[in-house]
């Protein structure tokens, strides 16, 4: 275990990284659509072979005899297995789209990122006095490399399976914005000329002792017209919310057809996703503006923004036949949202010049 034998191991791994690094790199770019596809189930299969042989390198690792060829050896077959899982991964690219690439592409460098951190680490714990730090240490990152090839399980294993849950996770990150939305509350304007309550406290205890007001009123200090535009922003929010529910009833609707052709409608599907996901942006944007002092010009151009969205979405979905009933009044209920919103701003940009205004001193 000299120096000497830890140096070859080092020389040997970074070999095989750079192979693995170079092939990784084909997922960068989608294969030809004339290759066969490789099908997802095939991906899997290698995926458990790759953890089968992250738990003989754990065993290897943690023997009693730690012998360089021993190593060398084993090291030589978990590459080769990954190289034909990176191989396999590749070929279920044929026919994917951007999402569900970005999917597959995130997945499989999970796989990729463990087994580098795995087979790093444990050489450069090689050495006489390292035994017991590799029996704790490389269980830890054979069980990394368990989960990530677990979680190739979860992963979509079809373009529209893939756009469905992006389209959902948007869904739940304005589930988010709304619920700290309806966090906001109004401050009061008579806490200071409230009679001071009696105090049974004893002067001097230290009960709650810097729990300020300060402390219980943060984001609770929001203006009647601050308010009102808070409320109007959380009506649009829930109605953005019955939109994408009504966008995903529908998308599923078109799929149940037969006469629908998929694989030529991808694209229109993307585009819904992407607009889904500006409109996300958007509401990202709409509640960051509410804290005071809100900013209504910037409410204006999200609440604008989404106007814009929610027209190309429509119209998307209508090239697919697929404005149901339930998605046009969902829609419309979000027009007819932003319109009060864009009231309650009017409201609320007058009576603040007035308010500033009447704070103007004239000087001599």
């Amino acid at each position: 275990m000299g120096k000497a034998d830890k140096d070859r191991l080092i020389r040997t791994l970074n070999s095989h990284l750079n192979t693995i690094h170079e092939t990784f790199q084909m997922l960068d770019q989608n294969p030809s659509s004339s290759l066969e596809k490789v099908s997802w189930e095939d991906v899997l299969k290698m995926g458990d072979q790759v953890h089968k042989q992250a738990t003989v390198a754990g065993m290897v690792w943690t023997g009693e005899r730690l012998e360089v060829k021993a190593i060398e050896e084993n090291m030589a077959s978990y590459f080769n297995m990954l190289q034909g899982f990176l191989l396999v991964s590749h070929g279920s690219k044929v026919g994917a789209g951007p999402t569900l690439s970005s999917v597959i592409h995130a997945s499989v460098k999970q796989v990729i990122d463990s087994s580098f951190k795995l087979w790093k680490e444990s050489v450069s714990l090689y050495g006489p006095r390292n035994n017991e730090d590799q029996n704790q240490v490389v269980p830890l990152l054979v069980g990394a490399v368990w989960e990530a090839c677990s979680a190739l399980k979860k992963a979509p294993s079809t373009n529209i399976t893939a756009i469905g849950r992006a389209i959902t996770q948007v869904a739940v990150s304005v589930k988010d914005v709304l619920r700290e939305m309806k966090e906001l509350k109004q401050g009061s304007s008579d806490l200071d000329e409230a009679p001071e309550e009696p105090s049974n406290r004893v002067e001097g205890d230290s009960q709650d002792e810097g729990n300020t007001n300060d402390d219980a009123d943060i984001g609770n200090d929001l203006s009647a017209e601050e308010m009102r535009v808070a409320q109007s922003a959380i009506s649009v929010v829930s109605s953005i919310l019955l939109v994408i529910k009504e966008l995903i009833r529908s998308i599923t609707s078109l799929l149940k057809l037969e006469n629908v052709n998929k694989e030529n409608n991808l694209a229109s599907l993307e585009n819904l996703l992407k607009l889904c996901q500006g409109i996300g942006v958007q509401v990202d944007e709409l509640g960051a503006c509410l804290y005071p002092p809100q900013e209504a010009a910037a409410i204006k151009v999200a609440s604008e923004k989404i106007s814009s969205l929610l027209d190309n979405m429509q119209a998307e979905l209508g090239s697919l036949d697929g404005n149901s009933e339930a998605f046009l009044q969902a829609g419309n209920n979000l027009r007819n949202s932003l319109k009060q919103l864009e009231v309650e701003l009017g409201d609320f940009t007058s009576t603040d010049v007035e308010s500033r205004m009447q704070n103007v001193t004239l000087s001599d």
